[in-house]
C-alpha cells in the first residue's frame, strides 16, 4: 500500500439546487471502526486547493461550501469507498461523519502528507487562532521532519533554520542565549507551550513537536518582553492512532542518546504518549563531560465533542562540566587548541528542571471558543568550580579564582482568553481578549571561598591532567529571594472590512510588582534585609493594517510597543519607571504557485527613547553626578533592519529554506558622563548579517525511494564580544577619556550535511557538522570566550512501531 493517500470529498451535483452567491459550512468527523477519532488526516476538497486537516478528535470543517443537495464520496486507495448525501444550507452548517473500515493494523501504515505554505501554516504562538496572512508581522516555524532530518541535539542547532536569531554564550557554558534585532531573548522571550520557562538551562530536543519564532513586538499578548522576538518551544503531544519510535544516536566524543516516543489510545476518550531519552557524552574540550535524562508523558482528554484537556509534564537531570573558555588577554582572543580545557577537573554542575501544565480548550459553537491554561516550573541550577578566565599578564600567568553558584525558581503561570467571531452589518470581527498571572520566586545564593584562588598556573603550558585535585569546600553566606508578580488584561481584534482591507488593534494593561528579600547566614539568628518593592504599570498598544490582494498575497504596516523594567533610582531617590519601547514595521507576504515558493520580507524599526541610563547631575541638577545607581530615562538605541525569508517545495519530498537578516542595533543617544555609553557605538553581541540555506530531500519514487539528503549552512556575521565602550570621566579635572571594552569578533559559515536511509520500519541517518571545520567564538561579556564544535560526526538509528 502507498505511503502517501488523499481522502477526496467529490461533490456530484446530482441535484444540485443552487443559491447564487449563498453558501454553508460542512464539519465532519472521521472514526476508526471501533470508534476512534482518527486525527491528522488530511481532506482536499476535490481537485481544488481547499484543505481541511482532522483535529484531535477527528473533525475537520470546510467553510463557503455551496448550498444545495449534494452527494459526498470519501475515497481513496485502500480505502473502502462511502457515500452519504447531504443538503447544505445557507448560514448553516451541516455534519457528516465516516467510519473508516479498514483493519487499525492497516491504518498505522498510512502516512497522509499535505504540506501547507509557511504563510499560511498557524503557529500557537499567536494565542488567537488568526491565519499568518492576517497577522502584520512575520513568523517562522521549524516542524518536528526538520529538527529530526537535521539530527538536532542542542535548541542551538534548531535555530540555525530561523533567519535573525542568533546565538551568544552564557557564563560558564550554563546555557544557550539567543538574541534577535539586538535584544536578548532569554529573560522572558523563551516559552515552552506559551508559558515563560526559565532559559537557565539547555532544554531537551527529543521531544520537540516544532519550534516557533514570532518576530517583533509580542507584548500584547505575553507582557514584559523585549520586542526583539519570541521563541516557543512545542513539545508533542497525544494521538489516538497508535505508533511509537525507538531511536538511539552516537558519534563523536562517545556522544551516545538512547530515545523512546511511544502514543496511543488508552480508550475512546482518552489518549497518551510518553517521550524519554538518556544522554551520555564527552566533549571536544578536554575534560567537559555530560550526562542527562529526561522524561515527558502527556495525556489528552475528550471530555466531549467540545471539550479537550492536555496534561502535560516533565523532568529532566542534567549533569554538566562548566567552561569558561579559552584564553583572552585584554581584547586578543589566543590561538590555542581548541579542546583546551582551563579549569580544575572537579568542577561540576547539575541542572534540575520540572514542570507540569493543564490545557482547557472548549468551543461553544464555531464561533466561540475559551481556553485556559495553567503551567508550574521547577528550576534549580548548580555548578562549582574554577572560575572566569580574566587574564591580565601578557606571559599567561594566572591565578584561577574559585566560583560557585545555586539558583533556583519557581513560576506558577495562568492564562485565561476568549476567542470569538461576530459581524457587525458586513464587518466581521475576530476578537481574542484574556488576562494572565504569573508569580516568580527566584533564590540566589552566594558562596565564599577561604582562599578565594585555587592555584596559580601558567596558560600557555598547563597541563589539565597535571594539577591540583582537591576540591575545596566554600561557605554559604547569603541568600536573595526575588518575589515578582504578574498581572495582564488584554483585548485584540481583527476587522475585516472587505476580504482585502483589514486592521488588527489590541491594547494590553500590564502590572508587574517585585521585592527582593536578602538573608544574611552568617548572622545569629539570620538577619533579613527587605528591597524597595518596585511596581511598573505599562499599556502596551499594538495596531496593523492588512492589504490582501489575493488569498497568496498579503502587505501590512504595524505599530507596537513594548517596556522593559529598570533597576535604581532617580536623583530625588524614587523607583525608575519603565522603559517603553516603540516598534513600527511593514512587511509583504506572497505565495507563488499554490505554495510552491513563499516569500516574506520585512522591514523594521525600534527604538528605545526611554533608556535608562547614569544620570549627569544631582537633584539640584547642578552637581555632577558619579553614582551609577542614579539614573535618568533620557536616553536612545535604535535598532532597524529587513529580513528576507524563503521557503520553496519545488519537487515531492524536497523542502529549501532561505534567509537573510540586516540588523543595525546602536546607542543613539547618551550622556557623557562616566560610565556612559557612547553614542553611535554598535550594540555588542549584535551581528549586523546573518544568513542561513538549508535543503532536504527524501526520494519519494524509483529505485532510490527512501534515501534522504540535506545540507544546512549558517553565516553570523562580525559582531563585537564583551562590553560597550564607555567614557571615563575625570572628576577632578573633567577630563573624558573611553574605556574600549569591545571584543572584535571575524563572521564564520558553518556547513552542516546529512544523508540517510529508509526501509519499512528502519531508517539510519548520519549528518556531519561543521564540514570545514570553521573556528569561531561565542563570548559573554568579556569572559566565557567559548570556541564553537570543530567537526563530528553523528549517526541516528531507528525503528517505527
Amino acid at each position: 500500500m502507498k505511503k502517501q493517500i488523499y481522502i477526496f470529498i467529490i461533490a456530484l451535483l446530482t441535484c444540485f439546487v443552487s443559491y447564487a452567491q449563498e453558501t454553508g459550512s460542512i464539519e465532519g468527523n472521521i472514526i476508526s471502526k471501533d470508534g476512534l477519532p482518527l486525527s491528522g488526516v488530511s481532506i482536499r476538497l476535490g481537485k481544488k486547493a481547499s484543505i481541511s486537516k482532522t483535529d484531535v478528535i477527528g473533525r475537520f470543517h470546510f467553510e463557503n461550501f455551496p448550498v444545495g443537495l449534494h452527494t459526498i464520496t470519501i475515497e481513496a486507495e485502500g480505502l473502502k469507498k462511502q457515500t452519504q448525501d447531504v443538503k447544505v444550507f445557507a448560514n448553516e452548517t451541516t455534519k457528516v461523519t465516516f467510519t473508516l473500515e479498514e483493519q487499525m493494523e492497516t491504518l498505522r501504515e498510512i502516512i497522509i502528507v499535505i504540506k501547507e505554505s509557511p504563510n499560511k501554516r498557524k503557529i500557537s504562538t499567536v494565542r488567537s487562532g488568526l491565519k499568518p496572512m492576517d497577522i502584520p508581522q512575520s513568523m517562522q516555524t521549524i516542524d518536528n521532519e526538520v529538527i529530526m532530518q537535521q539530527q538536532a541535539i542542542r535548541l542551538s542547532e534548531v535555530i540555525k533554520n530561523a533567519n535573525g536569531v542568533y546565538v551568544g554564550s552564557a557564563r560558564g557554558g550554563t546555557q544557550e542565549s539567543f538574541w534577535s534585532r539586538g535584544y536578548d531573548m532569554s529573560a522572558n522571550n523563551m516559552l515552552k507551550n506559551g508559558f515563560r520557562y526559565n532559559a537557565g538551562s539547555i532544554p531537551e530536543v527529543s521531544s520537540l513537536d516544532k519550534v516557533e519564532f514570532l518576530k517583533g513586538g509580542s507584548a500584547l499578548l505575553y507582557g514584559n518582553v523585549s520586542p526583539g522576538g519570541i521563541l516557543n518551544l512545542v513539545t508533542k503531544t497525544p494521538s489516538f492512532k497508535k505508533g511509537g519510535e525507538v531511536a538511539i544516536q552516537s558519534g563523536s566524543y562517545s556522544f551516545y542518546k538512547p530515545s523512546i516516543d511511544f502514543y496511543g489510545p488508552l480508550n475512546k476518550w482518552i489518549a497518551y504518549r510518553l517521550n524519554a531519552s538518556y544522554e551520555n557524552s564527552e566533549n571536544f574540550r578536554e575534560v567537559v563531560q555530560r550526562e542527562r535524562y529526561y522524561i515527558n508523558p502527556s495525556f489528552l482528554l475528550n471530555l466531549s465533542p467540545k471539550t479537550q484537556i492536555t496534561l502535560q509534564g516533565d523532568f529532566m537531570n542534567d549533569n554538566w562540566t562548566p567552561d569558561f573558555g579559552t584564553i583572552i588577554i585584554g581584547k586578543q582572543i589566543y590561538d590555542v587548541p581548541r579542546g583546551k580545557y582551563y579549569g580544575a577537573v572537579w568542577s561540576n554542575g547539575n541542572t534540575k528542571t520540572a514542570s507540569a501544565s493543564a490545557l482547557l480548550n472548549h468551543s461553544f459553537n464555531k464561533n466561540w471558543k475559551l481556553n485556559f491554561n495553567s503551567s508550574y516550573q521547577n528550576y534549580d541550577r548548580e555548578w562549582k568550580g574554577t572560575e572566569r578566565i580574566q587574564i591580565n599578564n601578557p606571559n599567561g600567568t594566572w591565578s584561577r579564582p574559585l566560583g560557585q553558584n545555586k539558583n533556583l525558581e519557581e513560576i506558577l503561570g495562568e492564562q485565561l482568553s476568549l476567542q470569538g467571531c461576530f459581524t457587525t452589518g458586513k464587518i466581521k470581527h475576530q476578537t481574542f481578549s484574556g488576562i494572565d498571572y504569573e508569580n516568580s520566586v527566584a533564590t540566589a545564593n552566594t558562596f565564599v571561598f577561604s582562599p578565594v584562588y585555587y592555584d596559580t598556573i601558567n596558560v600557555f603550558t598547563f597541563n589539565p591532567n597535571n594539577q591540583t585535585t582537591a576540591e575545596p569546600n566554600a561557605a554559604n553566606t547569603q541568600k536573595a529571594i526575588t518575589t515578582t508578580n504578574r498581572f495582564g488584561i488584554y483585548a485584540q481584534d481583527l476587522i475585516s472590512f472587505t476580504e482585502k482591507f483589514k486592521m488588527l488593534a489590541g491594547i494590553r494593561w500590564s502590572w508587574q510588582e517585585a521585592q527582593a528579600a536578602t538573608y544574611k547566614l552568617t548572622t545569629n539568628p539570620v538577619s533579613i534585609t527587605k528591597g524597595i518593592r518596585l511596581q511598573d504599570k505599562a499599556f502596551s498598544p499594538k495596531i496593523g493594517f492588512i492589504y490582501q490582494p489575493d488569498k497568496n498575497s498579503s502587505v501590512f504596516a504595524s505599530y507596537s510597543n513594548s517596556f522593559t523594567p529598570n533597576t535604581g533610582t532617580t536623583a530625588d531617590l524614587k523607583p525608575i519607571e519603565a522603559s517603553i519601547i516603540d516598534q513600527y514595521e511593514i512587511g509583504i507576504k506572497k505565495d507563488f504557485w499554490n505554495g510552491i515558493l513563499s516569500t516574506n520580507v520585512t522591514v523594521y524599526q525600534i527604538t528605545n527613547s526611554n533608556l535608562s541610563q547614569t544620570a549627569e547631575f544631582k537633584a539640584d541638577g547642578i552637581t555632577q553626578n558619579t553614582d551609577t545607581t542614579i539614573k535618568v530615562l533620557n536616553g536612545e538605541t535604535k535598532s532597524k533592519g529587513i529580513e528576507i525569508d524563503i521557503n520553496a517545495k519545488p519537487i515531492d519530498g524536497l523542502n529549501i529554506a532561505a534567509g537573510y537578516s540586516y540588523n543595525d542595533s546602536r546607542y543613539s543617544k547618551t550622556n557623557k558622563v562616566n560610565g556612559g555609553f557612547i553614542e553611535g557605538d554598535r550594540l555588542v553581541r549584535t551581528p549586523a548579517n546573518t544568513a542561513n540555506l538549508s535543503f532536504f530531500y527524501n526520494i519519494p519514487s524509483g529505485k532510490l525511494k527512501g534515501v534522504s539528503l540535506g545540507a544546512i549552512g549558517n553565516y553570523i556575521g562580525e559582531r563585537f564580544g564583551g562590553w560597550n565602550d564607555q567614557y571615563v570621566v575625570n572628576t577632578t579635572t573633567g577630563a573624558v577619556t573611553i574605556n574600549d571594552r569591545d571584543i572584535p569578533l571575524q563572521g564564520y559559515t558553518t556547513v552542516d550535511i546529512s544523508a540517510g536511509y529508509s526501509h519499512k520500519k528502519w531508517s539510519i541517518l548520519c549528518k556531519l557538522s561543521n564540514i570545514t571545520n570553521e573556528l569561531n567564538y561565542t563570548v559573554h561579556e568579556n569572559y566565557s570566550v567559548n570556541p564553537i564544535a570543530p567537526r563530528q560526526i553523528i549517526t541516528n538509528l531507528k525503528y517505527k512501531f
